[in-house]
């Protein structure tokens, strides 16, 4: 295979006339674009982005060789959260500073055509990369170590003050989890209550299907105490009546993620919330882990959604869908498509 830095070369000695001849026929392979040339909802870039080949082991390489860390971005134009990150917090002086000087971030289109030389060496488009990686969310960030191994993922958006964490935690060289950082570094009361809603399971929490309804899918929220996302989603989303009349249709609980509070998980075993938490590996509150009737879990959500993508969360899980469409962004759109052909007003951040 021709490696990325000769072909660099090889591109450098093209005329213009070829180069924007390669462009349009890329853009008439993308599909229909706006006037600009570019999809509808596309998001200008930072400049400071890696202007990479894709060749994912030598972006590795590259980057150690130079102190720093490789960020794959998955996104997708039109996306609300991948906007959000880049106008909230990548707008951020610190954040970029952070970004800049310690990571090589790497754009890659999640419906993307262009080609990836993935961790094996193997080419794949961008579409196939990301679903070997099994990217669900946009955005998804993949923040790879020194040897190339994800050292931490964030599967959607993270608000301002959790992203900062996040980066800090991605520039350390030590073998401590994410959660484990988290409980170092995060202030906050761990010890208090967190918000339940009616008909939602209360304890003793047994939660095998036979201490359940037999027919329902089990949905457990993960909280912690003085959290705005969570307190954001008890005052509005979980109120809304298309949600809330969803949820009845599952059996559901919340639990502090930093409390031990006893319970039999799913498939039989006693623990307390606060090792369950650790064992599921749960670092954003609030998350979701969806199980099915059987106890498997099928699902889960562990980044910040507004009410839409909540709601379409739960009818993922609850339509079965799941089983047939694994890529979640996929049923999404069609799902939204579906609501506007009910006469639905669809609106991805409300």
């Amino acid at each position: 295979m021709l490696r990325r830095s000769a072909f660099h070369a090889f591109l450098k000695s093209l005329s213009w006339l070829g180069l924007v001849l390669a462009l349009d026929l890329f853009a008439r392979q993308e599909g229909q674009l706006q006037q600009g040339m570019v999809n509808p909802g596309y998001q200008e870039k930072p400049d400071w982005f890696k202007n990479s080949f894709l060749d994912i082991r030598e972006d590795v390489d590259e980057a150690r060789q130079a102190g720093r860390r490789v960020l794959l971005y998955f996104y997708q134009d039109g996306c609300p959260y991948c906007a959000k990150l880049l106008k909230d917090n990548l707008s951020r002086a610190d954040i970029e500073k952070t970004l800049r000087e310690s990571f090589d971030v790497i754009a890659i289109n999640l419906w993307g055509d262009r080609e990836v030389a993935g961790f094996d060496g193997k080419l794949r488009s961008e579409k196939q990369f990301a679903v070997d990686l099994k990217v669900m969310y946009t955005p998804t960030l993949v923040f790879l170590d020194d040897d190339g191994k994800a050292r931490l993922r964030i599967d959607g958006y993270y608000p301002a003050e959790k992203f900062r964490l996040a980066l800090a935690y991605a520039g350390e060289r030590d073998r401590q989890t994410f959660r484990d950082f988290l409980a170092a570094n995060q202030a906050r009361n761990r010890a208090g209550s967190v918000a339940s809603e009616p008909g939602f399971m209360r304890p003793p929490f047994r939660l095998p299907a036979a201490h359940r309804h037999a027919d329902r899918p089990l949905a457990v929220f993960f909280e912690e105490p003085d959290c705005r996302p969570c307190e954001e989603w008890h005052a509005d989303a979980l109120k809304r009546p298309e949600i809330a009349a969803t949820l009845r249709r599952f059996d559901a609980l919340t639990l502090n993620m930093w409390v031990k509070t006893p319970l039999i998980t799913p498939d039989g075993h006693r623990i307390h919330a606060d090792a369950w938490a650790r064992k599921l590996d749960i670092g954003y509150a609030p998350s979701i882990v969806f199980f099915d009737v059987d106890g498997k879990e099928v699902f889960r959500t562990g980044a910040y959604l507004k009410a839409f993508h909540l709601n379409a969360a739960l009818n993922y899980v609850l339509s079965g869908a799941y089983r047939e469409q694994p890529e979640f962004q996929r049923f999404v759109d069609d799902w939204a498509d579906a609501q506007r052909a009910r006469g639905i007003e669809v609106d991805l951040m409300k």
